[in-house]
């Protein structure tokens, strides 16, 4: 390995975890990628984690909403951290 890309070459066709700003993550099989991280993935399972005030009693709501898309373009400038799949070697 001699580019950071090089450990995301790695992991095409394999499942990557990509978390992504505005508390938004995502799961899926990576198919393409480019140098912008501009990414095609497959069988994804989005989450998105929203949170809120009670205004009675100041106690801050955790929501987090989940669904499956099965293929998704994800612009890379949204982008924060793409995690390949854990190796056993």
């Amino acid at each position: 390995m001699e580019e950071p890309l090089d450990l995301i070459r790695l992991s095409i066709d394999e499942r990557v975890y990509v978390k992504c700003r505005n508390d938004r993550e995502l799961r899926g099989k990576l198919h393409a990628f480019d140098q912008h991280l501009n990414m095609v993935l497959g069988d994804v399972e989005e989450t998105v984690t929203t949170s809120e005030v009670d205004e009675e009693t100041d106690e801050e709501i955790v929501k987090k909403a989940t669904r499956t898309v099965g293929m998704l373009f994800v612009r890379g400038d949204i982008v924060v951290l793409v995690s390949p799949p854990l190796r056993t070697t």
